[in-house]
């Protein structure tokens, strides 16, 4: 079963034409709650070459309710756009289209590493990926990209929610007991309760959830691979 992709834009961007894209797009994310629960749950995640412009992308796909992978996939690639803040999805979402051909299964929702509409133009990488592939997309971040959020106890299941210019954009979310949180935001056809709740239910003991940090090893496992 193939994931259909939308052609939005080029990808053979300016810096300018970057942005100009974001605003463009931002106005078509859609945020509601999800219907029904999600069993099955994408994470993705792109690891960088240290020596040179290489990245490695994978995908895997979960079955929360048996909490094991069903699919996995990963491939080398080479940068086609320049780091710069805010636009990092220019630089990560052509791999992971690449990935998509390779998949067999279609998940009901993705996670990526990254943010949402927790971003200065409400359109991060979860959020532009969404729009491209037309499925509910989360951005669930490691650390803070914009945002203020009121302290809270370090709980698993306890969160705040994250305000940015007198607007909610996302939540912080504790995931697991006396650890940092993890910065959670709806990207497309999902909302903020939504994303926290399938957030929580991917987590199993570890602070990220489940299908991310099996995409994040297995893209740093490939990147070891081609370096040696």
């Amino acid at each position: 079963m193939s994931i259909k992709v939308l052609n939005l834009h080029p990808w053979n961007l300016t810096y300018k034409q970057a942005v100009e894209v974001q605003k463009r797009l931002q106005p078509r994310v859609i945020l509601t709650p999800l219907k029904k629960r999600v069993r099955f749950v994408a994470g993705a995640d792109v690891s960088y070459s240290k020596k040179d412009r290489y990245l490695f992308g994978a995908i895997v796909i979960m079955d929360l309710e048996k909490m094991e992978p069903i699919e996995e996939v990963a491939e080398p690639g080479k940068e086609s756009f320049n780091y710069f803040p805010g636009l990092l999805s220019f630089r990560e979402i052509p791999i992971l289209l690449n990935l998509l051909k390779k998949l067999h299964h279609t998940p009901e929702i993705f996670i990526l590493d990254g943010q949402g509409i927790a971003h200065p133009r409400n359109l991060g990488l979860a959020s532009h990926f969404g729009l491209i592939i037309d499925l509910p997309t989360i951005g669930c971040a490691k650390t803070k990209l914009i945002g203020e959020y009121k302290p809270f106890i370090s709980k698993r299941g306890k969160y705040s929610l994250l305000f940015h210019q007198g607007k909610k954009v996302g939540a912080v979310v504790c995931t697991k007991d006396g650890t940092r949180p993890v910065f959670v935001s709806p990207g497309h056809k999902v909302d903020i309760l939504s994303s926290i709740r399938v957030v929580l239910k991917s987590c199993q003991g570890y602070r990220l959830p489940e299908p991310i940090r099996k995409a994040h090893s297995l893209a740093n496992s490939l990147r070891s691979k081609e370096s040696d």
